[in-house]
């Protein structure tokens, strides 16, 4: 099946698989269009947008209520992850094609809430294999945002790629439900193959643990370190330990 101008397909799938392809109201008259995704990575600073990054961690960092910026680092980054994997898992498993996500075709709302708000300016087809999925989200996307954000925050690297690998395994759990539920055998099929093979690569592969659809990550996201907060369903520890987040670094 060939693209679709809205990629409508990913809209029953929910809000991390959508993925506008035209600005809409955000590129109206006299609004300055959001930054792009490459922006956001190099810390693109101008007088229209401050470096998109720090202005995405400091948002995220308010609404949860933590003055920790690694925390709040490392919260932003999975949200980030698992709409990037949601939008292209989504794509190549419904499509069997995959649009073009290079960060500087992805404009991203930085204080959109949950989940990020992403617009694609333009609509290129690839094919929808691992191959191109992991050029596109790993090596486009997570390896420079954990790079800005290891530098930028001292995040330590394994943490961040268990975001990645924690935000990987949920998306194709929820991808396998959704084909579960309307008879979608193909799509179950195909989602199974493609997340196999996206975590053989070497930056996902020592993430965590999985059994069937289970993932079972070695790091924490440090969401118990904030106010409220407590463990997530795959993360490492039984119960929050009382140490530095370095302890939970992976």
């Amino acid at each position: 099946m060939d693209l679709d101008p809205e990629l409508a397909a990913l809209r029953p799938l929910g809000g991390f698989f959508v993925l506008r392809t035209a600005l809409g109201a955000a590129g109206a008259a006299g609004t300055p269009r959001p930054p792009t995704l490459a922006q956001g990575y190099e810390g693109a600073t101008s007088d229209v947008h401050p470096d998109p990054v720090a202005l995405r961690v400091a948002t995220v960092g308010e609404r949860l209520g933590t003055s920790e910026a690694r925390v709040a680092a490392s919260i932003a980054q999975q949200g980030l992850a698992a709409r990037l994997w949601s939008a292209a898992l989504g794509c190549a498993v419904l499509y069997g094609r995959l649009p073009d996500l290079d960060p500087r075709l992805l404009r991203w709302d930085v204080l959109a809430a949950a989940p990020d708000d992403l617009w694609l300016t333009e609509l290129r087809p690839l094919p929808g294999d691992a191959a191109t999925l992991t050029a596109a989200v790993l090596h486009g996307h997570l390896e420079p945002l954990v790079a800005a954000l290891t530098d930028r925050y001292g995040v330590a690297a394994g943490l961040l790629w268990g975001n990645a690998g924690s935000a990987l395994a949920a998306t194709a759990r929820e991808l396998g439900r959704w084909a579960r539920a309307h008879g979608r055998t193909d799509v179950a099929a195909r989602t199974r193959a493609l997340t196999g093979e996206l975590f053989d690569h070497p930056l996902l592969s020592a993430t965590g643990a999985r059994t069937g659809t289970a993932f079972r990550r070695r790091s924490c996201c440090l969401y118990y370190r904030v106010p409220g907060g407590g463990l997530c369903g795959d993360c490492c520890f039984t119960r929050p330990p009382h140490s530095s987040p370095d302890a939970a670094s992976g």
